[in-house]
């Protein structure tokens, strides 16, 4: 097969194959000793980095690693309004490790305030996810209609509500929406 996309079953197969290749390379980043020796190599002192910043970016970072207070009692907050609410009303609990990838800090081409940096956005990130989903199920339970306008970057389960103004459908549907999200 001369062409670089595979047609299975009328699907692409790129996908697959950009997946594989992306294995590959996380497992040549993990295990592979010439590939971290070059990685190593790749890699800026922390007083190189630094010094090489702009002005802005390190005037900046302050502001932003205040976040990480904020953050960690939002983490704590939302997780024992999950297991008080999500139990009472019967609902399949959100499993937090499945948003949070935390894992490049192992590179060896990123130095300790890198590292540091990706700690912090991973967290942030995943943190932010966990929260949205969370979320999402809370809107399910309790209001599965969609807005009068368009809402930008919805989350996955909001196709699945009833449109604005549709009353009968609300009534109809409300223990359907519910009844997905339970255990």
């Amino acid at each position: 097969m001369a062409t670089a996309t595979m047609t299975v079953m009328g699907r692409s197969n790129t996908r697959g194959r950009t997946r594989r290749a992306e294995r590959d390379a996380r497992r040549r980043a993990r295990h592979d000793p010439r590939t971290q020796a070059a990685q190593r190599e790749a890699r800026i002192g922390i007083w190189g980095y630094v010094l090489k910043g702009d002005v802005a970016t390190v005037l900046s970072a302050p502001l932003i690693y205040s976040l990480i207070v904020p953050f960690a009692l939002l983490d704590i907050w939302v997780t024992i309004y999950q297991a008080v609410c999500f139990r009472a009303w019967g609902l399949r609990r959100v499993r937090r490790r499945r948003y949070f990838a935390i894992d490049r800090h192992k590179l060896a081409y990123l130095n300790g305030i890198e590292r540091i940096n990706c700690l912090y956005c991973s967290y942030a990130n995943g943190l932010l996810a966990y929260i949205r989903e969370i979320a999402a199920r809370t809107e399910q339970y309790w209001c599965p209609i969609r807005h009068a306008r368009r809402v930008r970057g919805a989350h996955d389960r909001y196709a699945a509500f009833v449109p604005y103004g549709d009353a009968r459908g609300y009534r109809e549907r409300l223990a359907a929406l519910r009844a997905a999200i339970k255990r």
